[in-house]
């Protein structure tokens, strides 16, 4: 779940939400949903699979025929009340607004489900206080191998019961616990019964006010976690006072793919304890160290290790307040990660001039798709840096390009650049926006961006807010849309 959806959460924003349960019982991989289209052929279906699953070895015993047969009208109806044919092997309730009496409908649907691999009740705040009804029962979907409970209100007690389930599912592979305050200070009961062996790929513990002690504690754990792909830490500034015990459990951890430190209050000196850390991580694919503002300084001497992480392909260091060393720094580095896809440097507005360089090594990056530099600041000679990448087909797989709020560019500068954007053949999005405060004329420089866009197979949006278009240019894109096949988005927020 991703960080933005918190966000609009917290805002007070009201979510759409379906009454009661009547959200979808889904399979999990490509067997499960042929079996979702065979039960939709057969109207005698649901009845069958509820006698099916029933009879498993996993099943409940009923204590007679007749609570046998009330049981079972019970959850045909619940099944029939969610709207649509089940499937054993995914239960998805997220975001339905699920209410006490749901989650008491749900728990006695488990017994139904001996081949569950899936259940997410994520974002229902009614779950919270009830977990303990739901883990008395986690010995009868044994076979569950995801789990999601982010945005549940969870308690004190619902973590303890939900530390000691653990051992009942042994097939775990996904833990999302996300945005659940109880969990900060209490992550030793819940991960206690992670053991050497574990086959967990997946924690998810975004924005849980974890502790240093908790921190302190997943970095002994680390260590037993040889099948973690996915870890994501994100918006817990307290754990950067056990950081040291993170990054040497870290080194334990072989297979890792993603780690995420978003606003974890890393500092300059995070870096450096980070940085003995890489060295171990090879399988690594993507390293999010996004919104850590004093983080700025940490890379004059220390990014070494990072040219360890041969197969990353993501690297999200915006709004960083990195400085003019710091990205010279990376300048030595950043072009050593030939598999690089994504690059965000964003809203570090020190970068200025001292980006030109860097800018112009990105010519050895032969796989980069996005790349975000807006509110960096950039002048003129960036640019023509820039350009000058474009024009020898060094950036031809870029399919997303972000240099908006970086209004000190000049007409010249932005003529250059879209001289030579018709070279980005891939590229699918554009985005020029001045600043919310600033408002330009658009200059000659626009006619070259019309003439750029016949060019561009792929692109169908160009971000082009608070540019102001004289009548004459107004003219040219009205006739450019009604020329055009293509379906291209010029948005520019209702400033002409």
């Amino acid at each position: 779940m991703s960080q933005t959806r918190k966000k609009t959460s917290s805002e007070g924003e009201t979510k759409p939400q379906t009454s009661t349960v009547n959200k979808f019982l889904r399979g999990s991989n490509a067997e499960s949903r042929k079996e979702d289209n065979d039960l939709k052929t057969s109207d005698s279906q649901p009845s069958d699979w509820i006698q099916k699953t029933a009879t498993s070895e996993t099943a409940k015993p009923l204590s007679s025929e007749m609570e046998w047969r009330s049981s079972m009208e019970k959850n045909e109806h619940f099944l029939q009340k969610l709207g649509k044919k089940a499937v054993n092997k995914c239960l998805d309730l997220n975001n339905c607004g699920l209410t006490t009496a749901d989650m008491k409908e749900m728990v006695a649907l488990l017994p139904f489900l001996p081949d569950l691999e899936e259940l997410d009740i994520s974002w229902n705040g009614f779950v919270g206080g009830t977990l303990l009804s739901i883990t008395q029962q986690m010995h009868l979907v044994s076979k569950l191998k995801i789990l999601r409970l982010g945005s549940c209100r969870l308690t004190t007690d619902d973590v303890q019961a939900l530390g000691e389930a653990f051992e009942m599912i042994p097939e775990l592979e996904e833990l999302n616990l996300s945005w659940n305050s109880k969990v900060g200070g209490n992550l030793p009961l819940i991960l206690q019964k992670f053991q050497k062996g574990s086959k967990i790929q997946m924690i998810e513990l975004v924005d849980c006010s974890l502790t240093s002690e908790d921190g302190t504690f997943l970095g002994q754990l680390l260590p037993m976690l040889q099948s973690l792909e996915v870890l994501d830490l994100s918006i817990n500034r307290d754990i950067v006072g056990s950081l040291n015990s993170i990054a040497q459990g870290l080194k334990s951890t072989s297979n890792l793919k993603v780690l995420k430190l978003h606003s974890c209050g890393l500092s300059q000196k995070s870096v450096k304890i980070l940085d003995a850390a890489f060295r171990y991580l090879g399988e690594l694919r993507k390293l999010d160290l996004s919104c850590n503002k004093d983080l700025g300084g940490g890379f004059e001497d220390s990014p070494a290790q990072l040219v360890m992480l041969k197969h990353l392909q993501v690297l999200d260091l915006h709004q960083c307040s990195l400085t003019a060393d710091d990205v010279m720094s990376l300048t030595q580095v950043i072009p050593l990660l030939s598999n690089l896809q994504e690059l965000d440097l964003s809203a570090n507005k020190k970068m200025g001039s001292s980006s030109e360089n860097l800018l112009s090594r990105l010519r050895f990056l032969p796989a980069l798709k996005s790349l975000v530099i807006n509110n960096c600041a950039l002048e003129s000679e960036t640019f023509t840096a820039l350009a000058s990448v474009i024009q020898t087909g060094h950036l031809a797989k870029l399919q997303k390009l972000d240099l908006s709020y970086n209004d000190s560019i000049c007409d010249a500068g932005w003529t250059m650049f879209c001289q030579n954007v018709r070279f980005l053949k891939e590229l699918i999005e554009l985005d020029i926006s001045l600043r919310p405060s600033n408002f330009r004329d658009c200059g000659q420089w626009f006619r070259h961006l019309l003439y750029a866009v016949t060019k561009l197979p792929q692109i169908t949006e160009i971000g082009m807010k608070r540019w102001i278009l004289p009548a004459s240019q107004e003219e040219e894109l009205e006739c450019f849309d009604q020329d055009k096949k293509r379906s291209i988005h010029f948005d520019h927020g209702g400033f002409q």
